[in-house]
């Protein structure tokens, strides 16, 4: 689970700004909160993060894309660490981005943080927190790993860490070269799953087996909502029935193995490229729908409608952050997205209707859509909202820090008339102007 994070000199946010998954002392909706006896904590299973148009919100969005990349797929050797620096300010432009993430891992808080510019990484740091205390894992700085003195006789860690590239993470190549030691930090980073608003069908390919219980389950909801599927199916095709280009079928024959898998898009539609029995196999996600004398009609996925296709994007997600035992966090950038309100609450009702004090994943959404401001759904910790200045930084704050909030106020109608602030700074009078003959 993600307890903390703090990040500094990303895109918008030039200055260091925390969010906190940690749970307040409000008692709204306390029972569904996870709880974790051996720190005394409590954390949050849920955050939503408002704001207006270019107020920070995708860039926080691409600041955990960024990590997740860096940590597990890393760097090439001579290639530049994709860092996107805060640009309105010239000092900005000369410092490192900074991460620091506190990660509840196996019951047990680990704290991971680095600072990196587009040529190397200049710090990095593992410390494992306990009830009693801290104790530091490795701090890499000036070029020296600084290992814990449990580590002081394991000289393969030593010569792991020799063989890090200024350009990469000790913990990226610490994992590489087999390291177990550190594995569960890069496994959360890696299991990290990050929805976008043009995101399709990324999970897909985990759900359809013959026997997967998720498909009858989808395709239920699917009714529910009124979307008029009556069933999802996937549907096997000739790899070579597929017009690709030479070099792109040249290189799915060399890189997927047995029992590997890759997404492709061609013409319009997702593909699933999958080697079975030595061959490569396409297999791509259909729709059936009953016509007036209840006979199944198949439909191609992007004969639907946009937000029918956003609704079988999201439902894996849901569906796997409430299973029991589920430990994964969910990021979905601009949730709403084509989404009727009605359906979009409905999602997030579903999902906290399974959180209890034994769960542990969490889901993490950016949104415009202000009737989902709604205590009755929403606990004040876990609404939060970004905000631009003038001079185009971002921070980020939650309703929590509003004192004067009460559990039965009406946030949704203090934030649209701004007094929570968030919202866009329009100009008195706006004119389009129109042109004439």
């Amino acid at each position: 689970m993600l307890i903390n994070l703090t990040l500094e000199n990303w895109m918008s946010f030039q200055n260091p700004v925390s969010f906190s998954m940690l749970g307040s002392k409000e008692a709204q909706h306390n029972e569904r909160l996870p709880r974790v006896k051996k720190y005394n904590i409590k954390v949050l299973p849920i955050a939503a993060i408002f704001g207006g148009n270019a107020s920070g919100k995708t860039n926080f969005f691409k600041a955990l894309y960024f990590v997740k990349n860096l940590v597990t797929y890393g760097t090439h050797p001579d290639g530049l660490i994709a860092v996107d620096l805060f640009k309105l300010d010239k000092k900005s432009l000369e410092k490192p981005v900074r991460f620091s993430f506190e990660l509840l891992i196996d019951e047990i808080i680990f704290e991971f943080s680095f600072a990196v510019t587009r040529q190397m990484v200049l710090e990095e740091k593992l410390v494992k927190i306990s009830s009693s205390g801290e104790k530091t894992l490795y701090h890499r700085i000036k070029g020296k790993p600084n290992f814990h003195k449990s580590f002081e006789k394991d000289q393969f860690l030593k010569f792991a860490f020799n063989g890090t590239r200024d350009n990469q993470l000790f913990l990226t190549n610490s994992v590489s070269q087999k390291v177990d030691a550190f594995k569960p930090i890069y496994d959360w980073f890696n299991d990290l799953m990050l929805i976008a608003p043009d995101s399709r069908f990324g999970s897909f390919e985990n759900f359809f087996g013959e026997t997967s219980p998720v498909r009858i389950q989808i395709d239920r909801l699917l009714s529910q909502f009124d979307t008029g599927i009556q069933q999802l199916d996937c549907e096997d095709i000739p790899f070579e029935h597929l017009a690709l280009p030479s070099e792109v079928i040249a290189k799915l024959q060399e890189q997927i193995k047995e029992g590997m898998s890759a997404k492709l898009m061609s013409r319009n539609e997702w593909f699933f490229i999958s080697r079975k029995k030595g061959n490569l196999v396409a297999t791509k996600l259909v729709s059936y729908h009953l016509n007036s004398d209840d006979t199944k009609i198949k439909f191609e996925i992007y004969q639907e409608s946009d937000g029918t296709q956003r609704v079988i994007d999201l439902l894996p997600a849901f569906l796997e952050a409430t299973t029991n035992g589920s430990k994964k966090v969910w990021i979905i950038d601009e949730f709403v997205r084509c989404l009727h309100s009605l359906l979009s609450r409905r999602l997030l009702e579903m999902y906290l209707a399974s959180c209890s004090d034994k769960s542990r994943s969490q889901v993490l959404l950016t949104t415009h859509d202000a009737l989902l401001m709604d205590q009755k759904l929403l606990r004040r910790d876990e609404m939060w909202v970004t905000e631009r200045s003038k001079s185009g930084a971002s921070r980020l704050f939650s309703f929590s820090e509003y004192k004067a909030v009460r559990y039965d106020k009406d946030v949704r109608k203090s934030y649209l008339s701004g007094r929570l602030g968030g919202i866009p700074h329009l100009s008195a009078q706006q004119t389009f102007a129109v042109a004439h003959k």
